[in-house]
Order: structure tokens, then sequence, then C-alpha cells
């Protein structure tokens, strides 16, 4: 059986990963070693943060519409609660782009609720 030659491959691999750490600060972006941890690195990064991005959006939405709702004298928990009891379907991506680009129509919702 004849002998087998790892060079190509192994040097293919690192290639792959120097590729990937291209733009990474100085020896990140050169050298096999570091350059293989700062992509793993990145990439546990980005897996956590396609998660915490959903949370943080969300997170937004809810600050911009407590703003709309403050701004007509409603609280935020009892603007949800009245959206909830009169069974609108609207989310709050929804609602937080009508509260910024919609004034007028987000007042015209909280107005039809009647909160007390």
């Amino acid at each position: 059986m004849p002998r087998v030659k790892r060079g190509v491959m192994t040097h293919k691999r690192h290639q792959k990963i120097i590729k990937e750490a291209s733009g990474y600060f100085g020896g990140k972006s050169r050298l096999f070693k570091t350059a293989n941890e700062s992509v793993m690195k990145a990439g546990n990064y980005a897996y956590r943060d396609r998660r915490n991005k959903k949370r943080e959006f969300r997170r937004l939405w809810i600050s911009r519409i407590n703003a709309a709702c403050r701004a007509e004298g409603v609280r935020y928990s009892q603007f949800i609660a009245a959206l909830i009891k009169a069974g609108n379907v609207l989310d709050r991506k929804v609602l937080a782009d009508m509260a910024v680009n919609d004034a007028a129509g987000f007042t015209a919702l909280v107005k039809s609720l009647a909160i007390a």
C-alpha cells in the first residue's frame, strides 16, 4: 500500500480557515493557529447572537410602543391588555412601525381601545 502524503490537504484546510479570517487584525488573519481560534470564536458569537437579535428587536419594539403610548397618556401594559381584550392581532413589530411612521394611526388605535 502506498504512503499517503497529507501536505496538500492540510495546506488546503489551513488556507480555508485563513481565508475566512481575512480582515481580522494582525496574526489572527495570517497565522493558522490564532486564525482558527478566532474563526471558531466568531462562529460561536454568530450562533449566539442570531438568537439574541430576536430578543433585542423585541425590546426595541416594546420601547417604541411604550414611548408612543406614554405620549397618549397610557401605560404599555394597559395598552397591550386592551389590545388582547379587543382581540386585535397586531404584533409588536407592526405596532412599533406604526408608532414611528404613522403616529396618527397609532393615536386612533389607542383612542379606539378606550382605555380607562
